[in-house]
């Protein structure tokens, strides 16, 4: 089973990318490198609560 999350960026605090992850796999958060529109520029986006 796979849960939807929601990534924020580090550095504005917006909430602009969702994904999925699996359920078994919940004991760390996701952090990825993504783009965000409202910086700019490339920033480390990581799991919301």
């Amino acid at each position: 089973m796979r849960k939807k999350v929601i990534l924020i960026c580090s550095e504005c605090l917006s909430r602009n990318y969702t994904t999925t992850k699996r359920v078994e796999d919940s004991t760390t958060r996701l952090e990825f490198r993504k783009f965000c529109p409202h910086c700019g520029k490339y920033t480390i986006h990581k799991e919301s609560k």
